[in-house]
């Protein structure tokens, strides 16, 4: 690769004028004696007649199309192989191609699929904090207890833990577009079937409640299979940022608007909302989204050669056969992201789903304010997320190691949580209490630059399958802290050790995270 390093640094600046055609023909690389006089004829020809132009290239003022069409002449005409990583040519290509222009995430088609890919996550996470909100005034009308409300919102939770890992085998397999697609079309299709089901009887109600998770259990792995097809690593942890940024904003338009619905449509008003959103949503995705950039009809061939130069250079197969799942679970680095999933899902859905129950029945706000209160802190993790992310990113691109990076990331987003929520259970003041949690779902965000993007480092050709394994796991632990946190205040009268134990299961979970976690390679 050095050979290439230095070929591509004398064949570039020979054809751009930057060097002489001496320095060039001195150039380790250039593989025969009859390119070397080729190349040096152009040389000299440079250097003799446009002196002005070698001016301008020093003074940086030839673009970086130039290099990128001048890489892209050299390989055509002394025909290398553009794809042999021992080339010249694929040395020109992959510096020129990085400093190629309009390759910025944000004039690019990647933030076409990210935006997309964010609005889809909104929807997923909108859809489920429905019943968040519902469940009050249900809870009211049909005399339901704390427990048996906590088991109505985990029905959904039952349908979501099965589906994750035949969801990112189906990912890794079909590609993410088309799972994600059929995900949003079942659970949009549940979602607008909901308040027929709740007038029909209560196990039609759970029934739907599981199907509903069953679709939704796709997302989680079908975006993470996005991301890797369609970013390169420079950018990924800010292309998960901008994915769950959305996933994040869901639950603010979900608690938001549902209070606005209900009082203006009844029960069933948020539920025909978000499912007609999600089928126009579904429409969009198919037109204008393809499953990886080399089908994708619009892109730039400087887009697709700088995705292409930024990620693993084996090329990733579909899988057939089986996942092998033994050999995935055989390794300490896969139980340090199913165990900071699980923990990170404990977390997340306690506060989802009981903090407007909290603030309505421990801090005495009304529903709506409750709502809002619940709402803010959501709304403040999407912009954390995206500054983890692009941090996270920055500190890789400046040369410090991965491992080093997640294990920062993932220590915030694990030992802050554990701060706030001790904060949040020594006060009894409304906003002060919102300013905690907002602090808490806010620090709990850089979990997105910790384990969730470690699936792609570790394991690329099974990032859907571990991260259905871990997302099962994820699963089981949100179901656990639904159900137990309706039971241990029902049985307790308080929200004080809920907290409590959440906030030293944070801390543990940092110590195995930071003992166990990689930042290689470690499944081809």
């Amino acid at each position: 690769m050095e050979c290439a390093k230095a070929a591509h640094a004398g064949v570039l600046g020979a054809r751009l004028g930057g060097i002489g055609s001496k320095q060039f023909l001195a150039a380790p690389g250039v593989y025969s004696l009859r390119r070397r006089k080729r190349l040096a004829t152009g040389a000299r020809h440079i250097d003799s007649s446009s002196g002005n132009s070698s001016r301008n290239v020093r003074a940086g003022t030839a673009t970086r199309e130039n290099f990128l069409s001048q890489a892209q002449v050299i390989s055509s005409e002394e025909s290398l192989d553009f794809t042999d990583p021992s080339s010249a040519a694929l040395a020109a290509r992959e510096w020129a191609v990085s400093t190629a222009p309009g390759l910025s995430l944000l004039s690019s088609e990647r933030i076409k699929v990210a935006a997309m890919l964010a609005f889809g996550m909104g929807l997923c996470n909108a859809v489920r904090v429905i019943m968040s909100v519902a469940i009050v005034p249900l809870s009211a009308t049909h005399n339901w207890s704390s427990g048996f409300a906590g088991i109505i919102q985990s029905s959904f939770l039952w349908g979501y833990l099965l589906s994750p890992i035949p969801g990112g085998a189906l990912a890794d397999r079909f590609g993410g577009k088309s799972v994600m697609g059929w995900g949003v079309f079942f659970w949009s299709i549940a979602t607008l079937i909901t308040p027929w089901a709740a007038s029909r009887s209560l196990g039609l109600l759970l029934a739907v409640r599981v199907f509903m998770g069953l679709a939704e259990g796709v997302a989680m792995p079908s975006m993470n299979n996005m991301v890797s097809r369609w970013f390169p690593s420079s950018e990924r942890a800010k292309a998960v940022a901008i994915a769950m940024g959305g996933f994040h904003l869901g639950n603010v338009s979900g608690l938001l608007l549902t209070p606005i619905l209900m009082s203006r449509f009844g029960i069933d008003g948020p539920f025909y909302a978000f499912g007609t959103v999600g089928l126009a949503w579904l429409s969009l995705w198919y037109m204008h989204i393809s499953k990886d950039p080399q089908n994708h009809g619009t892109i730039t061939r400087n887009e697709l050669l700088f995705i292409q130069n930024g990620t693993d250079k084996r090329k990733v197969t579909a899988r057939v056969a089986m996942p092998p799942f033994r050999l995935l679970l055989s390794k300490l680095p896969s139980w340090a992201i199913i165990a900071a999933n699980a923990m990170n899902n404990w977390g997340y859905f306690i506060i989802l789903t009981w903090m407007p129950v909290y603030f309505n029945r421990v801090l005495g706000v009304n529903l709506k304010q409750a709502a809002w209160f619940s709402a803010v802190p959501w709304a403040t993790m999407a912009a954390s997320g995206y500054f983890a992310g692009a941090w996270s990113d920055l500190m890789i691109s400046s040369g410090m190691r991965v491992l080093t990076v997640r294990k920062i990331m993932q220590s915030i987003g694990f030992l802050g949580p554990a701060v706030a929520l001790i904060g949040l259970n020594s006060t009894r003041h409304p906003a002060i209490a919102s300013t905690w949690l907002t602090i808490a779902v806010a620090l709990s965000a850089f979990s997105q630059a910790g384990y969730l993007v470690n699936y792609q480092e570790i394991a690329p050709s099974y990032a859907g399958v571990l991260h259905g394994l871990s997302n099962t796991a994820g699963t089981f632990a949100a179901i656990v802290s639904t159900v137990g946190t309706g039971y241990l205040v029902q049985w307790l009268g308080s929200f004080q050790a809920v907290l409590l134990l959440t906030s030293g299961m944070y801390i543990v979970s940092t110590l195995f995270w930071n003992s166990c976690a990689t930042g290689e390679k470690i499944f081809d």
